[in-house]
């Protein structure tokens, strides 16, 4: 599905108000939870990062021995 950076904008000011209703582009979602509205915006961020070309980040854990 191709996002585009209004809704992404539109998901952030509504989780940031603390609504779980959404409009835009004349369309209007209305998510169960701030957990579930949150859940998308992430779902997108990785969507639009990925095509951007932008690499998505990792995460990696240190370890240690006295070889």
């Amino acid at each position: 599905m191709s996002w585009t950076q209004e809704e992404l904008a539109a998901l952030k000011q509504a989780y940031a108000s603390g609504t779980t209703r959404v409009s835009y582009d004349g369309k209007s979602v209305d998510y169960g939870t701030a957990a579930d509205l949150l859940r998308r915006i992430r779902v997108i961020e990785a969507e639009l990062a990925a095509t951007v070309g932008r690499p998505r980040p990792r995460r990696s854990f240190a370890s240690f021995s006295k070889g």
